[in-house]
């Protein structure tokens, strides 16, 4: 089948999928001009969907990465539904729930697509959630001091680029390790965010400061996370956004040479070396990526709540975006990552925090459980390398 039939049976399969969410979950049908957010939100699924079908690789080894985080959630799902047949005061699988899992799927992803990136080349992250924390109370105190709206998005966007660009430099041309330079970020970050508000900041202190900049924020908001000015989410808008961005990382990694490069330089950096590949230059690129992509996620955390404390905004996030592009298919030896397999291990964490809600499980369960999900994501990683090994020897 040539790329271009493939491609347009993947079009319209995903028009189809589509269309039966929308009819499923009751939502207005886009047929008004292109403005409207739920057009613009269907259109971008569609297409979202076609790039990731498109460039994923139906084989027996991708499977066979996705097999454990596919378990896993259909484990789970399979709870939530005899719950929700079986208890009729708990609705797991009712839409505004659906949506509220959907929501943090997204923000989630947004945070794994970076994270995956950096292990993929040998890297890895720690100082995730400091950004998004620190993105947070940055985009929240701006707007309070009379910053628009956009341009403090593009501020806080450009503070994430700065902070990704720092940390490359440090890693590619000081040879520090990629883990410490990170940790102590982690540590700078946090207290940054603390030094530039004391207290929670927020969209109400914005409006009232600035009442001219409510009209923006309401039509920012329910563009980038799906809420209405009143708070009620309309519709999972972040996952759209993450979507649309692991399909811009799936094109990148699996149709372009930036990801061969990266591939590559993950899978042994010395070899890439010798073919001529500038891995410093793009392990600071992917740096730059990951710090951009998490204070990003940052803007629609306080886009979503409403507020942000600078305290314990994106608290732990770095650990759920380890687990999450582990579970993912993502080696945590580099070299090995299944862009669309992202979206399902940023899954992982919202569900079982969802059925754990719904089984009453006490909340001092919940980081054992993401530790182990994280150590048996390690394991499986390590086990499916040996069996391959096996089966070329």
């Amino acid at each position: 089948m040539s790329g271009t039939i493939k491609l347009g049976s993947i079009f319209a399969g995903s028009l189809g999928a589509v269309a039966i969410l929308w009819f499923t979950l009751a939502l207005p049908w886009p047929t008004t001009s292109l403005g409207n957010r739920y057009q613009l939100w269907s259109i971008s699924l569609v297409v979202s969907l076609t790039l990731l079908c498109f460039t994923f690789e139906l084989s027996w080894r991708n499977m066979l990465r996705l097999l454990g985080v596919l378990v896993l959630l259909g484990s789970i799902l399979g709870r939530l539904a005899i719950i929700q047949f079986l208890e009729g005061d708990k609705t797991p699988l009712d839409k505004s729930n659906i949506f509220a899992i959907l929501s943090e799927q997204g923000s989630l992803g947004i945070i794994t697509l970076g994270a995956a990136l950096l292990i993929l080349t040998g890297g890895i992250d720690l100082s995730v959630g400091s950004v998004v924390g620190l993105a947070a109370v940055t985009f929240g105190t701006l707007m309070e001091m009379g910053c628009p709206p956009l341009a403090a998005l593009a501020i806080v966007l450009l503070l994430g680029v700065a902070i990704g660009f720092t940390n490359g430099l440090l890693v590619t041309q000081l040879k520090l390790q990629s883990f410490l330079v990170t940790l102590c970020g982690m540590f700078m970050f946090r207290g940054f965010a603390r030094a530039i508000n004391t207290s929670n900041t927020g969209l109400q202190q914005a409006k009232s400061n600035h009442p001219e900049f409510a009209e923006s924020l309401d039509s920012m908001r329910a563009l980038l996370v799906g809420k209405a000015a009143n708070g009620a989410v309309e519709f999972p808008a972040t996952l759209v956004v993450m979507m649309l961005l692991a399909a811009i990382v799936a094109v990148i990694l699996h149709k372009s040479a930036y990801g061969r490069y990266w591939f590559a330089i993950g899978y042994n950096d010395q070899a890439a070396r010798y073919a001529g590949i500038g891995v410093e230059r793009q392990r600071l690129s992917v740096f730059v990526i990951c710090s951009t992509l998490a204070a990003f996620a940052g803007i629609l955390l306080l886009l979503w709540g409403g507020s942000a404390n600078p305290s314990n905004a994106g608290n732990s996030y770095e650990l759920y975006a380890i687990t999450a592009a582990v579970l993912g298919g993502v080696s945590l030896k580099g070299g090995e990552c299944i862009a669309a397999g992202l979206i399902l291990g940023a899954l992982v964490q919202p569900i079982i925090f969802n059925w754990m809600s719904f089984d009453q499980i006490p909340d001092s369960a919940q980081l054992w459980v993401m530790g182990l999900a994280l150590l048996s994501g390690t394991i499986a990683d390590e086990l499916i390398r040996r069996f391959r090994r096996r089966a070329k020897g």
